[in-house]
């Protein structure tokens, strides 16, 4: 999977230290180098819930059966 930064990814794992479950959509903010990337994941009121830095394989691409709850 190719990323690129304002994609909108999905976390795969919990992350409780940030704050972060599995299946939080982040977007990434940027690309770093092929295994580490910028995600920054977002409240509904548009405050910075955490803004991580990943590898690729931590997070998929949204499909059509992710939901926004």
């Amino acid at each position: 999977m190719t990323l690129h930064p304002l994609d909108v990814v999905v976390l795969r794992n919990d992350m409780p230290a940030q704050g972060l479950r599995r299946g939080d959509l982040g977007a990434v903010v940027e690309v770093y180098s092929h295994d580490a990337i910028g995600v920054e994941f977002v409240a509904a009121s548009g405050r910075t819930q955490a803004l991580v830095t990943l590898r690729p394989g931590d997070v998929r691409e949204v499909g059509d059966d992710d939901l926004v709850a």
